[in-house]
């Protein structure tokens, strides 16, 4: 234990290797869905589900570990929800290319980002973004996971008239996260160790009792390591155009993803400067490259840093060693599928709505009265969860921070990669690109 505190400076940090311990858990259990769907989305694009389970495993545990170990950060990653889609609806099918082209494209952005992390150019750019805008990062995550939590619960639904619209609140599911909400809600308020663990193992048996969700059938089963997709790259295109196009997308997504979650779940954990600095944003940023090649190689999409970790940090979690917890989890997991699986949406539901509302605190401290800076917060925090897109929020933020200085006589309180940033974000959205 004391090794533990030492090498993590758990105690310097205001933890526990109880806390962290704990926190690790309950961020595994809100992001463990990825283990279910990130396959369902792969295997359209012609991968193997059994393989793509596993890749998923590793490149998750081999990329938070590496958070935890080098970055020290208490942040977990997995292979990115819209990246997956992107990957197996925009690239392969919208393309008409073979997954290995895609899986190779992952590859090399992966080396690039590597190669963009070394130099110190992420950091450079993290440095620039503006004030509002990673202000209203931490607000803008908040809101997109609340409607993650929202939608999994039932109590926000689509509508073909008005895109989305409430629940059947009378519906067993609505009304079982209802409680689970209320049941989180007054154990924190009440400054109970564990409430967001408590909530999920208390909606999940609830889920199971009542027929509301299968129980696990068995709790073990035995993984076999992938086959299909490891080290199945192709590389006869890579100085196509096409190929080049595809690669910087998937980088584009995964730099600004990255550095929003990285500002947003750092915000809540007390880890920026006053200045609105991330120290070690460096070796966080390597962590996610090497974590993106390590995922390629398995057979994943691209991994990435996961706002879920704030469910982890607001359970206490300050250290890597809650991401090193995380990272044991995905490796265990591969032995009890079964048993996750079983895990329904409504029982972490709550968990990310309750997350979402104490990221609101953010938003306070935008300048409102002054529209350069209100608007382009704004856009950012609107359009996360309207697009389902971080790196989206972060985008409009960036555009129309440095458009709006310009055109209101203050160029100069924008920093000169903040131009540069936002002339090649126009150069991508304006030829097809997206996130």
């Amino acid at each position: 234990m004391e090794a533990l505190e030492r090498f993590f400076l758990i105690r310097e940090r205001g933890s526990s290797v109880g806390t962290e311990l704990r926190a690790g858990l309950v961020t595994f259990l809100t992001m463990a869905y990825i283990l279910l769907v990130n396959p369902q989305i792969l295997s359209e694009a012609g991968m193997p589900v059994a393989d793509v389970t596993v890749a998923t495993a590793l490149g998750a545990a081999f990329g938070t570990l590496l958070m935890g170990v080098y970055a020290k950060f208490p942040f977990a990653l997995a292979p990115g929800m819209g990246l997956n889609a992107y990957f197996t609806y925009g690239v392969v099918k919208g393309l008409g290319v073979d997954w290995r082209f895609a899986l190779t494209a992952v590859f090399v952005e992966g080396l690039l980002f590597i190669v963009l992390s070394y130099g110190g150019i992420r950091t450079i750019i993290l440095r620039a973004i503006p004030a509002p805008i990673k202000l209203a990062t931490t607000t803008g995550i908040g809101l997109f996971l609340a409607l993650i939590g929202l939608k999994n619960a039932g109590l926000v639904v689509d509508s073909p008239a008005t895109l989305v619209q409430l629940g059947v609140l009378h519906a067993p599911v609505p009304l079982l996260a209802l409680a689970g909400l209320v049941l989180i809600g007054a154990l924190a308020s009440r400054k109970v160790q564990g409430a967001l663990l408590i909530g999920i193992a208390t909606v999940a048996v609830a889920a199971w009792g009542l027929g509301l969700a299968k129980a696990p059938e068995s709790f073990v089963s035995v993984p076999s390591l992938p086959r299909e997709t490891f080290w199945a790259f192709d590389f006869s295109q890579v100085l196509t155009g096409k190929f080049l196009t595809v690669m910087l997308a998937f980088l584009f997504v995964d730099v600004f993803d990255t550095a929003g979650t990285l500002l947003g779940v750092g915000r809540i954990g007390g880890f920026l400067k006053p200045n609105g600095e991330l120290p070690g944003a460096g070796r966080g940023f390597m962590a996610d490259a090497v974590g993106t090649v390590a995922g390629a190689v398995f057979g994943t999409s691209t991994v990435t840093c996961y706002i879920e970790s704030a469910a982890g940090v607001e359970e206490g979690g300050r250290t890597g060693l809650t991401a090193v917890v995380v990272a044991v989890l995905f490796l265990l997991s591969l032995f009890f599928v079964p048993t996750l699986a079983a895990i329904p949406p409504v029982a972490t539901a709550p968990v990310l709505v309750v997350v979402g509302a104490l990221m609101m605190s953010g938003a306070r401290e935008l300048e409102w009265s002054r529209m350069d800076e209100a608007l382009p917060g704004f856009l950012t925090i609107a359009l996360m969860p309207f697009t389902y897109s971080i790196a989206n929020g972060i985008s409009a933020g960036i555009v129309s921070y440095a458009a709006l200085k310009l055109l209101s006589g203050r160029p100069r309180e924008a920093h000169p990669v903040v131009y540069v940033l936002a002339v090649l974000l126009v150069l991508h959205y304006a030829t097809g690109g997206g996130a």
